[in-house]
């Protein structure tokens, strides 16, 4: 490995303990916001009592939400009313967002999320508070953010570690101060900004980029909200290295055709320690997976399948075989099914970290082999490195979204690769060209919690609308002269989708807590399933219907319901193809 940089910082908690303790100066009242979790803020201020010091140090991610975590008596409580700031270098939902999952968190008590005037000052959330028996409450919880340019010199409104001193009624002080969370981000791509990188794509095989820290993780506990600094570190170290390197290349921002090379940010919770290590490698050699050693059923699997288990169930599907091979080396599988019944193309796992489509796209593929008229081509999973990835990163932080293994080893998006060597989008060519299909019905998924990007501005740039999750839903795309026909695609699969009455709860209490805090979904709803239809010019069938179920990150009978309702969205697609016109 081609190590760029190797460091450790000291940990911000630490270090402001060690001068609290330090100044020894009396009467002094300290209110401190920092990135870390609830028992070291609570030992800190321990430790600092102990020594005759009054401080406080508050979470400066999400703050309202850890304020009613920590502060807020829950039990009895009838209604809330949120004032949020609204400040003009920031979205105008930005802080009803960042209030996710409130909605959530109080279910049963009537909430309201109310904009402020908007004002330059530091964001301040004004809350009222009411109990069944009668206690009022007024709280202010201050959001500590600054303005700050980033490195593409974007002006954003970012959370920032605070402090605040006061001695009797007298400030001492009242400010930003830098923290380890965001000198580790800032280091990082500094670092990588100033690197003499190649003037031609890719930049590099593997950029690997480990950070060890203390802070906020994430558990399984059910009820809680998932606040989890460490994977929001490595969103926004991603994102961020995805807009830089756009940059380089002249690129426009979110341009899926970058090929920068693998970018794998591996945050993980350290015991204090606080460290970034930067390196360039080669792709690490295809590891032989494990057997399919599991014989759970498929209908009932639970977690990601294991390419073993994918390699096995391909093998039972009748047709012809047809194959790609990937960056790395790694085939991309498919199989044709000939039959004469209108043909689609079946696909899973062009973004890797969406892993409930990959099994959905194997039990459709079973059910419409048994069929005597099907006709078909399966790619079931068309990201085999980018899965890989995923795999190697869910071994110590399974819960999380590892975006980086969302696109390809190449870091593009295989939906938008334009020139050769095409490597994986062969598949997609020659399960259109053995097939004729006018439709694709391309399986994805989205994250099943809160995603964020902290350090740049909070909210997901060029991905807003996927900030929180908002059921099971639909995207319809079609070439002109095909608007009726997928119309009528959209009703009939959302009519199907409309009997599964678990579905349709799950839908319904999604884009409730979604409009709650990000406002109405601009999407139309059609019996019960959101669905966005939208005439494009691209080559391909003349229709593609993507599914998108909350997935990134689901274990277990969430999982189940996962690829239930991916398997439910082919077979009901099929059948409407059948039942209408396949062409304009």
């Amino acid at each position: 490995m081609n190590v760029l940089l190797d460091t450790r910082l000291p940990r911000t908690l630490d270090a402001w303990v060690q001068s609290m303790l330090a100044d020894g100066r009396p009467g002094l009242r300290i209110d401190a916001w920092l990135f870390e979790g609830l028992a070291a803020r609570r030992a800190a201020e321990q430790r600092l009592a102990e020594a005759g010091i009054a401080a406080r140090f508050h979470s400066a991610y999400k703050p309202l939400v850890h304020h009613f975590q920590e502060e807020v008596d829950l039990a009895g409580l009838a209604s809330v009313t949120v004032h949020c700031p609204v400040h003009p270098m920031a979205s105008a939902r930005r802080f009803a967002l960042e209030a996710y999952p409130l909605a959530e968190m109080l279910a049963g008590v009537e909430l309201q999320l109310v904009p402020q005037t908007p004002s330059e000052a530091t964001p301040c959330h004004e809350i009222e508070l009411r109990w069944h028996d009668g206690r009022q409450r007024t709280d202010w919880v201050f959001a500590p953010n600054r303005v700050h340019q980033d490195v593409l010199f974007n002006t954003l409104l970012s959370p920032c570690a605070w402090m605040k001193i006061t001695q009797g009624e007298a400030p001492v002080t009242d400010g930003a101060r830098p923290s380890d969370y965001e000198a580790l981000f800032r280091l990082a791509m500094d670092t990588l900004r100033q690197h003499p990188w190649p003037a031609t794509e890719p930049c590099f095989e593997r950029l690997d980029i480990r950070i060890d820290l203390p802070g906020v993780a994430a558990t399984a506990e059910s009820g809680a909200p998932w606040v989890d600094l460490h994977e929001a570190l490595h969103e926004d170290l991603y994102f961020s290295l995805l807009e830089l390197f756009q940059q380089r290349s002249g690129r426009p921002p979110g341009d899926r055709r970058l090929q920068p090379g693998q970018i794998v940010p591996d945050v993980r919770v350290s015991e204090g320690e606080v460290g970034l290590r930067i390196g360039l490698r080669e792709y690490p050699a295809p590891i032989a997976d494990e057997a399919a050693a599991n014989d759970m059923p498929l209908d009932r699997i639970t977690a990601p399948l294991g390419f073993a288990r994918i390699a096995q169930e391909l093998a039972g599907i009748p047709g012809q075989r047809f194959e790609a091979t990937s960056r790395q080396g790694r085939a991309v599988v498919g199989i044709y099914h000939p039959g004469a019944g209108p043909a689609v193309i079946v696909s899973g796992g062009q973004h890797a970290n969406e892993t409930s489509g990959v099994v959905g796209a194997l039990r459709a593929a079973r059910h419409l082999a048994a069929q005597p008229d099907a006709h078909f081509a399966l790619i079931a999973l068309e990201n085999p490195d980018g899965y890989a990835l995923h795999r190697e990163l869910c071994a110590h932080s399974p819960q999380h979204m590892h975006h980086a293994a969302r696109y390809t080893a190449l870091g593009d998006d295989v939906e938008y690769r334009e020139h050769a060597p095409f490597h994986e989008r062969e598949a997609r060519y020659e399960a259109l060209r053995l097939s004729g299909a006018a439709l694709h019905i391309n399986l994805h998924g989205y994250p099943a919690h809160e995603w964020t990007r902290p350090l740049s501005g909070y909210l997901p740039r060029g991905f807003e609308l996927w900030t929180v999750p908002k059921g099971f839903f639909l995207i319809l795309r079609y070439r002109k002269g095909w608007a009726d026909t997928a119309r009528r695609l959209a009703e009939h699969v959302c009519g199907r989708l409309a009997e599964r009455l678990e579905l349709m709860a799950f839908n319904a209490a999604q884009l409730a807590t979604y409009n709650t805090h990000a406002g109405e979904l601009p999407f139309e709803v059609i019996h019960g399933t959101a669905c966005s239809l939208s005439e494009v010019d691209r080559p391909g069938p003349a229709l593609t219907l993507i599914t998108e179920f909350p997935d990134e990150t689901i274990y277990g009978g969430s999982f189940v319901f996962a690829h239930d309702t991916q398997t439910a969205a082919v077979l009901a697609a099929v059948e409407a193809i059948g039942l209408i016109s396949p062409s304009p």
